[in-house]
């Protein structure tokens, strides 16, 4: 643990460089109301702080700058998730108020919610098909020998893989399974069941079963969605860093693996290297689960340079998944 005198100096560095993404100078810190100390004892702490590795100075004559151990201090000792201003505590609210459709479409338009109140890259991770309730089944024929199954979930999302038909599967019989499906499922998470009871047509039955086995093994990953991508670009300078910033967040699989990955942790911050995402080792995420009926089922986060402002974004993530958990719920 840093010395009182050291927290507050590290503290001070810290949320300067958050706010001017400039390296800060003794003369500075040492006017700042917390900070009763002349500039040469700053000086000093600085030295000590940047050799215990808090801080780096990234030119011999320029101020400095926290190290990713820095900012883990300042988040772990010195941060508390903030308050959202009333205003946009009810710009949320309103969101959510108005959020109707698809649930993709939903969760579409949170990421980009979230990109507008931090102004770094939103992500929302939706939930898997296999962990939703069903709400309804349908088996429609696409020719003699094919059909597609479109599932329907709870919370509006909805699913659909192909199967192979038999000579004799005629619509009425794809209409019966579809029916004796929708009956067994409903209200039953889809990743839990194994079999339904039969009908006593072998034909029904059949294609139940097929049905059934396709959509637990075609089981869909989890959605991802980011919005605000060009927020974090326009906080590098460097080039090189920006390109490895959007084509990563390109990719959804890494998307999603990172986020799960912290959750499962029992992380709310991931700070640089601490992701383990080496192509976003300049970037900070903080989530928070949206959890329904007491379920986990995605998440909501930010991404952005690990300068970002993590009071406003923990609290940011904190009430947008409450508010989308509860969206979810209420179908």
């Amino acid at each position: 643990m840093l010395d009182d005198r050291k927290t507050a100096i590290l503290s001070a560095v810290v949320q300067e460089y958050i706010a001017t993404a400039q390296p800060v100078g003794s003369s500075h810190i040492a006017e700042a109301p917390s900070i009763n100390v002349s500039s040469a004892t700053v000086r000093n702490e600085m030295a000590h702080l940047e050799h215990e590795g808090y801080l780096v100075q990234p030119h011999t004559s320029a101020g400095r700058i926290p190290t990713d151990k820095g900012y883990r201090y300042f988040v772990d000792h010195l941060t508390t998730p903030g308050h959202l201003d009333v205003a946009t505590t009810a710009k949320v609210g309103e969101f959510f108020s108005a959020a109707h459709g698809r649930l993709e479409e939903m969760l579409h338009q949170t990421s980009n919610l979230l990109a507008s109140l931090t102004n770094n890259a939103g992500v929302v991770v939706g939930p898997r098909a296999e962990a939703v309730a069903v709400r309804r089944i349908q088996i429609v024929s696409l020719s003699a020998s094919a059909a597609t199954v479109v599932a329907v979930f709870a919370n509006g999302t909805v699913e659909n893989v192909s199967i192979d038909l038999l000579e004799g599967d005629d619509d009425l019989k794809l209409s019966a399974a579809g029916a004796h499906l929708s009956a067994a499922l409903d209200g039953r998470v889809l990743g839990s069941v194994v079999y339904v009871s039969a009908t006593g047509d072998d034909v029904v039955d059949r294609v139940c079963s097929t049905a059934l086995a396709a959509l637990r093994t075609t089981g869909s990953p989890e959605h991802v969605f980011t919005g605000g991508a060009s927020a974090v670009a326009n906080a590098f300078d460097a080039v090189e860093i920006v390109r490895s910033v959007l084509a990563t967040l390109e990719q959804q699989f890494v998307v999603v693996t990172l986020v799960s990955d912290i959750v499962n942790r029992g992380m709310s911050v991931a700070i640089g290297v601490e992701h383990g995402v080496e192509p976003l080792s300049a970037c900070s995420v903080v989530v928070a689960p949206v959890v329904v009926d007491g379920e986990h089922l995605g998440s909501v986060g930010v991404l952005g340079p690990t300068r970002m402002n993590y009071p406003q974004a923990l609290a940011t993530v904190e009430v947008v998944s409450e508010q989308l958990g509860h969206r979810i719920e209420e179908g």
